[in-house]
């Protein structure tokens, strides 16, 4: 990894050449060379690879991979899991509206018993004991079109001490299979629609999920490239400032020499704390790029801050604008997610128009009944003969009866009911209608602003291949002026503040090599976060 940086095949290591070629030159001018000794031939044959190489590598700090940083932070990245939680909400939310679906079983157990005094000569005793046991059992359940269903069976004991009780215990028993079906209010879309409006949130809430997921992967990509970028205008000023430290002491002595005046140590003090300043400040933009991916990735480094460990890419694929924006407005993730809220809300506004109706409820039912117990002889009075009746069982015998309708009953009808003025049912839809046309409004400012960026985006990307040949040009230049400048130095043909200058120009020319490196890798990081991973040319 000690010489990594030097292998790149773009223009930066043509950039190296020069930066190093100045360093050289800066670094013979302080070891006292004489103006003769300083030609542009023995600048270059100072060993141009080492000095800036082994400043990179010599800043502290921990090794980060991109492709680390990314998984990291797909997992650790707040945002990321904000929006997994509203996923998992969501998709709980889709399984309790199903839940208002699924069958029921029910059932219920009543005992009971009472004490009735009694005047009547037909209550067979003075006080009329009664103990009586009920049980219900059944099943029901609620369909998408809003039918309630309900099949239930019904088993009744019952003892008493009444002289003219012909069955003890007797048992009664009677089923049922009963329906209702709204045909107005209540109807289809409105009992499902919550389900329906809970389907869609999911999916809504799914697709931010994978925008989420792509952003930070965009925002990791690009505070990685800054990261690079920051790493190597760090090092570029710290050769700075190392060599302004080494000019100013030439220029000290120099003028004690009698060789230069005073104004030219002032220049070359001057130089020295500008240099000084400039390393502090991309010192502290280091670290601040570092601590971003820190706080994506949920982990500080082991080591004084994190380093990149891979180089941007300096080629991309070429895909045509307008091409690209179609494919960003089928798959980009927030721009679904807006059209899941729509339809959303076009889920609620559908049961909504069949609420704002009068209710209109077929109802019917078919079921059976049963009876069974123990025959009990019953004198009547002045009779000395028994009656009994033909009637004899358990309780099973009587349930048999209820369930195979040996003594059927039926019942059809309709419920109606009119809300006068019906300014709730009405309210409500006219209310999901307003919302609907809102969310379209939210979809259509969302494509709009997305055309946008991605135009931008992609004319970014489109140039960023002209913006570094002519950064690493600038540089080029840059380095041949101070080249230049410290012949016509050492020749006295010009001034420390020349050279002070010059050297400013070189670091502004570094910092747009590195601004055209993160500016251009930045562009295809959001081309494929805006695109829904597609960037460049994967999926369909």
């Amino acid at each position: 990894m000690s010489r990594w940086v030097l292998h790149e095949t773009s223009g930066f290591a043509c950039r190296l050449v020069w930066t190093i070629s100045l360093i050289a030159a800066l670094l013979a001018l302080s070891a006292g060379n004489s103006p003769a000794q300083m030609t542009p031939q023995s600048v270059l044959s100072a060993s141009p690879d080492s000095a800036l190489a082994d400043a990179i590598e010599g800043l502290p700090g921990e090794r980060l991979l991109l492709d680390d940083a990314v998984a990291d932070a797909a997992i650790q990245a707040t945002e990321a899991r904000i929006a997994e939680a509203e996923m998992v909400a969501a998709t709980n939310a889709v399984r309790r509206e199903k839940g208002a679906f699924d069958p029921e079983l029910f059932g219920s157990g009543e005992w009971y018993g009472a004490d009735t005094p009694s005047a009547s000569l037909f209550a067979g005793a003075d006080v009329l004991k009664t103990e009586t046991s009920n049980y219900e059992a059944g099943a029901r359940m609620r369909l998408r079109l809003g039918t309630e269903l309900s099949a239930s069976l019904n088993s009744l004991r019952s003892t008493s001490n009444s002289d003219f009780s012909t069955l003890d215990p007797e048992y009664q028993a009677f089923g049922a299979l009963t329906l209702r079906q709204p045909l107005l209010k209540g109807f289809g879309p409105s009992a499902s629609g919550d389900l329906a409006f809970a389907e869609r949130n999911f999916d809504s809430a799914s697709s931010r999920y994978d925008g989420a997921v792509l952003a930070v992967r965009a925002e990791v990509e690009t505070a990685y490239w800054k990261l690079y970028a920051a790493e190597r205008n760090h090092a570029v000023t710290l050769l700075i400032r190392d060599r302004a430290a080494a000019f100013h002491e030439d220029a000290k002595l120099r003028a004690k020499a009698g060789m230069i005046g005073p104004s030219n140590v002032a220049n070359a003090e001057f130089f020295l704390t500008e240099a000084e300043q400039t390393l502090l400040d991309t010192e502290e933009q280091l670290d601040r790029f570092s601590d971003r991916l820190a706080t994506l990735m949920g982990r500080r480094a082991n080591d004084l801050r994190y380093r990149s460990g891979d180089e941007p890419p300096t080629t991309f694929p070429t895909v045509s604008q307008d091409t690209l924006v179609a494919v960003v407005l089928r798959r980009n993730p927030d721009l679904k997610a807006l059209g899941s809220d729509a339809d959303a809300m076009r889920a609620l506004e559908k049961g909504a128009v069949w609420d704002a109706r009068p209710t209109l409820d077929l109802i019917g039912s078919l079921g059976g009944n049963g009876l069974s117990g123990t025959a009990q002889d019953v004198y009547f009075p002045g009779d000395p003969n028994p009656v009994r009746t033909d009637v004899d069982g358990d309780r099973g015998d009587s349930v048999n009866q209820a369930v195979g309708r040996d003594f059927p009953n039926w019942n059809v009808g309709f419920v109606f009911a009119i809300p006068l003025g019906n300014r709730e049912g009405k309210g409500e839809r006219d209310r999901l209608r307003a919302q609907i046309v809102r969310a379209e409004q939210d979809i259509l400012a969302g494509r709009r602003l997305l055309e946008e960026e991605v135009r931008a985006q992609h004319r970014e990307l489109e140039r960023g291949t002209k913006r570094l040949a002519i950064a690493t040009r600038g540089v080029a230049a840059s380095i041949k002026q101070v080249e230049i400048g410290m012949i016509e130095y050492n020749n006295g043909r010009t001034t420390a503040f020349e050279i002070v200058r010059l050297a400013a120009d070189l670091a502004t020319a570094q910092q747009r090599y590195s601004d055209a490196l993160v500016r251009t890798a930045s562009a295809a990081a959001v081309l494929r976060q805006l695109s829904g991973g597609w960037y460049p040319g994967n999926g369909n």
